[in-house]
């Protein structure tokens, strides 16, 4: 009727960090042979933001700084202008605002050679 009650089985760190950091996060997990080791996580990438509003840039891979590096051109950018640094709806109101100002200097320009 009782079965014997089995302590916990302990697990020890692998690496010589021995302090709960965040560098040092890890999962417990349960080998082929029975055993239960301790696997060591990658920090978690944050997604890249739009420099002007901070939103998350789509179509942009999510990965760690040095990840960048090896990583081609294609999955760190988007092919529009400002493409991989701003959003879509930031590119917009830059050009339609880039236009405003050129339309206004033309107005300024016909009204001061009607004078």
């Amino acid at each position: 009727l009782l079965q014997p009650f089995n302590m916990a089985q302990r697990v020890t760190y692998r690496r010589r960090l021995s302090y709960n950091t965040k560098s040092n996060g890890r999962r417990i997990v349960k080998t082929p042979g029975g055993r239960l080791t301790i696997l060591y996580t990658k920090k978690q990438a944050s997604a890249p933001k739009c420099g002007d509003c901070h939103a998350t840039l789509n179509g942009v891979r999510v990965v760690r700084p040095r990840k960048y590096a090896s990583i081609s051109k294609t999955q760190k950018k988007v092919n529009r202008a400002y493409g991989g640094s701003r959003c879509h709806k930031c590119v917009r109101t830059r050009i339609i605002r880039a236009f405003l100002i050129e339309e206004q200097k033309i107005v300024k320009r016909v009204l001061a050679s009607k004078k």
